[in-house]
Formats: C-alpha cells, sequence, structure tokens
C-alpha cells in the first residue's frame, strides 16, 4: 500500500475503534507532505481542467491520486484511499434526477413533480448515470490495483433521496399532505439501498486472507466487511415526532446490513434529533459536522453532543481544523481527558511533516490509554 509502513497495526486500532476498545493513542488521521516532493509543473498538470477531468475521467483521477500519494506519507491511522463520487446522494441520480457538476460541489435536479403515479423506485441497472458510474469505478480499480482503496461513494439513503427527486420544499409539504406516501417512498429507498450499495462493494472491497474491508468516502473511515456512514440532513426541517416515525426506523433497518456503522450529525438545526438517534444500537460511532462559521469539533461547546454519545456507548469522530497544530494540541487535551483514548478517532487536515511529528511526538507522550473523567 503507498506510502503506509504500519498497515497491519492500522487495522487492528480500526477493528479496537469500532468495538470502543482502542488501546494507546486515540485513531487519528494525518497525512503530511514530504519535504519537497511536490513539483509545481506537475502538480499544475495534474489539475482538474473541467468538470469532467474533476469527476468522471478515470485515467485523471487515478493519476492525480497516485501522484498525491506519493508525495505524501499517511501517519497513525490514515489509509490511502480515492473518493470516485458523483457527489452527495448519487443514489437519487440513479433513481431519475439529472446531475449538475460544479467545482465545489454536485447537485441533483429533482425529477419527481408527484409521487401519484409516479414509478416505483426500483433497482435500474440501465440508468446512465449508474451506468456510467460503475464503470468509473472499474476504471479506477483497474488503474490503483492494490495501492490504495477505492472508497464507497456517498449514496446517502432514507428521505434524504426523496429531498433530491422531489425538492426539498415539495418534499416538507408531503410529509405533512401526504405521510403515508413517504413512509411507502422511504421503504423503497431503504429496500434497493443495499442492492446499490453491493454493485460497488464488489468492486472496490479488498480480500485479505479471507477477509473482506472497505473504506467509506470523504470521512476516512476503514472497517472489516461493509463499513459505511449513515445520515439524514433533511432532519433539521423535521419535528423530533416526524424523525421518530419516518427516519429512526429506517436507520435501524439499515444498520442491519453494515458491520461498521458512523452516523454523520450536520449542523445545529439536526442536533434534536440526537436522543433518537442514540438509541439506534446499529450506529457504531458519531460524526458531529457543526456548520459554517461554527467552530471544529474540537471546541468544548459541542461537548454536550460528545456527552449523549458517550453515554449511549458511542464512538466519536471529531473534526480538528481551527488554527495550527499549537491550538489542536491544546483543545484535544481537553477533549481526551474528558472522553479518553478508547473510542476516538480525530480527523486533521493535510499538514507539513514539522506539524505532524510534533502531533506524534505529542500524542506518543501524552494521548495513551487515557481513561476520560466522563462517565
Amino acid at each position: 500500500m503507498l506510502s503506509k509502513s504500519n498497515w497491519e497495526e492500522t487495522k487492528e486500532r480500526w477493528d479496537s475503534y469500532w468495538k470502543r476498545s482502542v488501546q494507546g493513542m486515540p485513531l487519528m488521521c494525518i497525512v503530511a507532505e514530504k519535504p519537497g516532493a511536490v513539483d509545481p509543473e506537475v502538480q499544475a498538470e495534474l489539475k482538474s481542467k473541467n468538470m469532467f477531468d474533476k469527476y468522471r475521467d478515470a485515467k485523471r483521477i487515478a493519476a492525480r491520486y497516485r501522484y498525491w500519494a506519493e508525495t505524501h506519507e499517511f501517519l497513525a491511522d490514515s489509509i490511502p484511499n480515492v473518493s470516485v463520487d458523483f457527489g452527495p446522494g448519487s443514489l437519487a441520480a440513479y433513481l431519475g434526477c439529472d446531475i449538475e457538476f460544479q467545482p465545489g460541489t454536485v447537485w441533483f435536479k429533482p425529477c419527481v413533480d408527484e409521487w401519484n403515479g409516479f414509478p416505483e423506485l426500483v433497482f435500474d441497472q440501465d440508468n446512465h448515470w449508474y451506468k456510467e458510474h460503475i464503470q468509473l469505478f472499474r476504471d479506477v480499480k483497474a488503474l490503483a490495483g492494490d495501492d490504495y482503496y477505492i472508497c464507497i461513494p456517498d449514496l446517502m439513503e432514507n428521505i434524504d433521496v426523496l429531498a433530491s427527486l422531489r425538492g426539498a420544499q415539495d418534499t416538507i409539504f408531503d410529509l405533512i399532505d401526504d405521510p403515508e406516501e413517504v413512509d411507502e417512498r422511504i421503504a423503497q429507498v431503504q429496500s434497493l439501498y443495499y442492492k446499490y450499495y453491493d454493485s460497488f462493494y464488489d468492486i472496490c472491497a479488498r480480500n485479505e486472507n479471507g477477509v473482506s474491508s472497505s473504506c467509506y468516502t470523504v470521512f476516512q473511515i476503514w472497517g472489516r466487511g461493509k463499513t459505511l456512514k449513515l445520515q439524514c440532513d433533511f432532519s433539521a426541517m423535521m419535528s423530533p415526532k416526524q424523525f421518530r416515525r419516518f427516519i429512526q426506523p429506517a436507520l435501524i433497518d439499515q444498520c442491519k446490513g453494515a458491520d461498521n456503522v458512523l452516523y454523520h450529525l450536520d449542523g445545529p438545526d439536526a442536533i434534536k434529533h440526537l436522543p433518537a438517534l442514540m438509541e439506534v444500537e446499529g450506529i457504531d460511532a458519531l460524526q458531529w459536522t457543526s456548520g459554517s462559521y461554527n467552530p471544529d469539533g474540537s471546541n468544548e461547546k459541542w461537548f454536550e453532543i460528545y456527552d449523549q454519545a458517550v453515554k449511549a456507548n458511542k464512538g466519536l469522530w471529531v473534526q480538528v481544523y481551527d488554527g495550527k497544530v499549537d491550538d489542536w494540541i491544546r483543545r484535544l487535551d481537553v477533549l481526551i481527558r474528558r472522553y479518553g483514548s478508547n473510542a476516538l478517532f480525530i480527523y486533521f487536515p493535510p499538514m507539513d511533516m514539522a506539524s505532524a511529528d510534533k502531533l506524534l511526538s505529542y500524542a506518543n507522550k501524552n494521548w495513551q490509554n487515557v481513561e476520560g473523567s466522563f462517565r
């Protein structure tokens, strides 16, 4: 595997993370640029020229990532992996939405005017976006070999898919005017989720000694078997009562098909659903995205969220990006003393080697087998 000397140890530590029994330091994603390794001319040539180049050209995607991986060190518990994604929620495209690719994001154009009379949502292997995406996966996998992981794409699930198909505003009205139809359409999405997931998993899962493993896009999570991220961003517009009726049962059912599950809680308006989420036994860990203009995940402001997760025996996934390495260490000292190191994953932005060395040296001395004061 590219630039990953401690791969065997990393796999064991990820196994322990999903069981909330990590020994030593908390899991950390630390990727550092090798000093003097980046050639500005090569970097400029590989930079995406247009949206096809960025999202849909297998050779260019593979070449960009290979160069990036070769010029960086994957330290601690980071894993070489490339995202071959058609944006957050590509399941909606396989079901009829058109895709608008943009430099910073991807949009799905609503395609359902009314649910009444609209066909059942089913697995469609002939959908042109699905056919292109699955072929892109095969092509990038062939170019990657076993040098790095190809990530499971961000398919999404439940009402988030419906909101892409129908539009957010109309979906709000549907919850009020036709809740039984929403129930039925969510059930249809859930019934076909793993058919799409498995088709990508069969291509990108790695088999070592008879055991398959997978890596999930964006969140840098790895696990043996089926690893995935669940979410419901639309829940920001739902009441707790609506969430318990429409979403909680879908999440419970979806967790049954996975081996390792991270829940992505997105923004302050979704916090009200934490009690219902923490009742879902199949969720192994919680990832909190604080939203625009708010401090990063290591800030003490968010401890009330983490308290609920730890009480429910969930692991924590914490993103750190505000400030520099000394700021990170200062805030994480507080967080780790509170929650311990046995069920914690910390995601850092790519950094220079000096910062990585300082961070790892401090962690080795101060963050080993911390029990944590919160109970």
